[in-house]
């Protein structure tokens, strides 16, 4: 069995803005290496403060989370992992977008249309999934050659990222909104393949 936490980078200025931030390469805030330090406690309650497989997305919040939490291990860098590409609406929160036509369009569209210069959902969440889908696989496949205990694995990315795997593959069922979850927070899940299909199945949250 594979065990895997999934955790959201911390925060950055453009969060606590309440900014639409993708391509955005920003840093953590100063006080969010204090503030995801004490998070450790907690990931040594799980049992998952030394991963055997650490991942994260390339850009730079999570590249920092990663090193904050998990500071004795070098994560595989998955460049699929990135958070959408918001395009036009991309560094800009809901004040500045108010009066935008096509932000109201897709406003009424509960989320779902392309974002203008940018990608669709669907895009999104294909891309994110196929590369989640390649790298548990991989994991499976190393831990089942190499380890006669089950493997643990960690994955510092975006919330985009971990609400998109959880709406294709988590347990309970919910919509890709109600996964949502804080920076500097996450989940605990347990791995299976049921046939060519993978099924995350939620133990905790972190």
């Amino acid at each position: 069995m594979l065990e895997l936490i999934m955790i959201r980078h911390g925060r950055t200025k453009g969060n606590i803005e309440n900014r639409y931030i993708g391509t955005t390469d920003e840093p953590l805030l100063a006080s969010e290496a204090e503030r995801l330090s004490a998070k450790r406690e907690k990931l040594k309650e799980a049992g998952m403060l030394h991963p055997d497989v650490l991942c994260a997305s390339p850009m730079r919040r999570c590249r920092e989370t990663a090193a904050v939490l998990f500071p004795e291990s070098e994560p595989v860098i998955v460049p699929d992992f990135r958070e959408c590409d918001f395009g036009e609406f991309e560094n800009k929160n809901y004040q500045e977008l108010s009066g935008n036509a096509d932000y109201q369009r897709w406003i009424d569209s509960g989320g779902r249309l392309p974002f203008p210069g940018g990608e669709s959902m669907r895009s999104f969440q294909e891309r994110v999934c196929r590369a989640f889908g390649r790298q548990i696989r991989e994991i499976i496949l190393t831990s089942g050659n190499q380890r006669s205990r089950d493997a643990k694995a960690a994955m510092v990315v975006h919330g985009g990222t971990i609400m998109a795997v959880l709406e294709r593959y988590g347990y309970p069922r919910k919509s890709y909104f109600d996964w949502h979850v804080g920076n500097g927070d996450g989940f605990l899940l347990s791995v299976r393949e049921t046939g060519e299909d993978l099924l995350l199945s939620v133990t905790g949250s972190f």
